[in-house]
């Protein structure tokens, strides 16, 4: 990634290029969007496991409630992937456009209130689709 610096008398500011960075809006590049994605699809998985196995065990109707777990962290991985915006590195007041060791604090107050709007919105987003599904499994006459 590369960074500008822009010094005045009192504060030294990063600015991010103009295809990254965006309060509330993009925080993440390519490799953390594949790990968002990558984890869409694990809770995928244990979404459709689970619910297999609860199925396949016979256990009661209402205990299919718990596939609700899994599928609220795959659809937070999804989402976080197609919205280019990481909830958690929000509530960390970071942003990451390169690997692993490229994190990059955010020092404006507006920016990082912006980023936990936007986390917040993903993070009820997840739960609902998480509850949804969840309501939906103990619905299917199996």
């Amino acid at each position: 990634m590369t960074t500008q610096l822009s010094a005045s008398p009192s504060t030294i500011e990063i600015i991010p290029p103009a295809d990254g960075y965006q309060p509330g809006v993009c925080n993440i590049g390519p490799h953390e969007i594949r790990r968002r994605r990558m984890a869409g699809h694990v809770g995928l998985a244990a979404t459709i496991g689970a619910l297999a196995v609860l199925v396949a065990v016979d256990a009661p109707p209402i205990t299919r409630l718990l596939v609700a777990l899994p599928a609220a962290i795959g659809a937070s991985g999804y989402l976080q992937a197609a919205m280019k915006f990481c909830a958690g590195f929000a509530a960390l007041g970071i942003f990451n456009f390169g690997g692993d060791e490229d994190r990059t604090s955010i020092a404006d107050a507006e920016a990082r209130a912006a980023d936990r709007r936007r986390g917040r919105q993903i993070s009820i987003r997840s739960f609902a689709i998480g509850f949804a599904v969840g309501v939906a499994a103990v619905l299917l006459p199996i």
